[in-house]
């Protein structure tokens, strides 16, 4: 993708899907295909990022050259290989994410994420990163909420029809937070890709979602203050009320 079609958006936060297509641009948070994986990608971002075009970017690097990994320190440790994403703002890289949860045949060929579920205070929100099959896992969307997300974006390869765009909703319903979903289009080998990236919001209303099929562009407005609001009644928060010491079971493997 040209740099003036980034420029152009203008957004504060984009979040990349991982193909060359642009499902929506939704600021202050966007999303945004970028052409290229590895050294180009992570090249024209940090190149935009430091002259001032854009003010932060969260994309995912699966096929990173090793000089890219070396760069942006993310993907090869020694011999282990993870699907990682990263966040770029004007001062270079901000910090990364190593997926958690592997699907299908990534689990031949990458390493599951062992470095936690990070939470990034960017100034006009705290911004949380999961990756295409994360969604499903309740567990990391709640302990990204209790680190203070306001939004979490997930840059996916989704090809399950439908199951994460009904399921990301819900998650930010019950966090109470802004999720961002940029999911890919098109089919490549016998994978199709299931589209309908969307941006929904902490009563779980979807803003904006893109179609099935096409590069589009939409625009949502988000209220920080709302993801901050975790009452859902005057004496019921979603947070302050759990009961921790009753939930041992999720720790058991």
């Amino acid at each position: 993708m040209p740099d003036s079609r980034i420029s152009e958006i203008g957004a504060k936060l984009i979040a990349m899907d991982r193909s060359h297509h642009t499902p929506m641009a939704v600021p202050p948070v966007a999303l945004v295909g970028i052409s290229g994986y590895g050294q180009v990608l992570l090249t024209q971002l940090l190149k935009l990022a430091a002259g001032g075009e854009l003010q932060l970017a969260a994309a995912v690097v699966i096929n990173a050259s090793e000089e890219a990994a070396r760069c942006a320190q993310l993907q090869r440790d020694g011999t282990r290989l993870y699907t990682s994403a990263v966040l770029v703002g004007p001062q270079g890289l901000i910090g990364r994410y190593r997926k958690l949860h592997l699907f299908l045949n990534e689990k031949g060929f990458f390493q599951p994420g062992d470095a936690g579920l990070p939470v990034f205070d960017i100034g006009f929100c705290r911004l949380g990163l999961l990756i295409c099959f994360d969604w499903i896992f309740p567990e990391a969307w709640r302990v990204l909420a209790l680190k203070g997300a306001d939004v979490v974006c997930h840059p996916s390869n989704l090809v399950l029809p439908g199951l994460a765009q009904r399921g990301v909703p819900v998650h930010a319903l019950m966090n109470r937070i802004y999720v961002v979903t940029g999911n890919r289009v098109g089919t490549e080998g016998n994978l199709t890709y299931t589209g309908q990236s969307l941006v929904a919001d902490p009563l779980g209303d979807v803003l904006v979602q893109a179609s099935p099929t096409g590069e589009e562009a939409g625009i949502a407005e988000a209220d920080v203050a709302l993801a901050r609001n975790k009452q859902v009644t005057p004496r019921n928060d979603v947070l302050a009320d759990r009961r921790p010491e009753e939930y041992g079971g999720l720790c058991t493997p």
